[in-house]
């Protein structure tokens, strides 16, 4: 498996791969929110064209897909929306998943975030540094409560950062 930074070749497989892995199944043929999410994201001031990344597997298909938006915290542009994160659903449960999270992690660290913000299931995101982001002081742009929102201070972070967390606009639009 090789983790690379999204091309413009990969916006149809990052599409199927959202459109798979978030397929409902009482609605097999529609397109989950999240896949839609993730074009919509791309057309937005908050894309981060490096925390767009894929992961391929030995022949360049692409079997999941993670991105890193543009996000704030009490107004301030130090934090970045984790999310979606997608995996082939056959590919699923094979490290794909965590791969994809190291490696989005170390490059927003790599480029000074202080601060990486998620909704997304408790037992999961921990494994990963993620703890309720109210510990450290942010709240939720919506009715989420704190062991499903959660955060994951850098090493920019500083204790400072702290007020309501605000997505990038399409995540308004959920």
């Amino acid at each position: 498996m090789l983790i690379r930074r999204e091309t413009p070749a990969d916006i149809q497989p990052i599409h199927a791969v959202h459109t798979a892995a978030f397929a409902r199944s009482g609605a097999p043929d529609g397109v989950p929110v999240e896949a839609s999410l993730v074009d919509a994201l791309r057309a937005d001031a908050g894309w981060l064209p490096a925390l767009s990344l894929v992961a391929t597997d030995p022949d360049g298909q692409v079997v999941g897909h993670v991105v890193g938006t543009r996000g704030t915290v009490g107004g301030e542009p130090v934090a970045v929306g984790l999310g979606p994160l997608g995996v082939l659903p056959a590919r699923q449960r094979h490290g794909v998943g965590s791969a994809l999270m190291h490696a989005v992690l170390a490059a927003a660290d790599a480029l000074d975030v202080p601060l990486v913000v998620l909704l997304g299931h408790p037992e999961y995101y921990p494994r990963f540094g993620f703890r309720p982001a109210v510990e450290l002081g942010v709240t939720p742009p919506g009715p989420w409560e704190p062991p499903y929102f959660m955060a994951r201070p850098l090493a920019a972070w500083r204790p400072e950062i702290r007020g309501a967390f605000a997505y990038a606009a399409p995540f308004l639009d959920l």
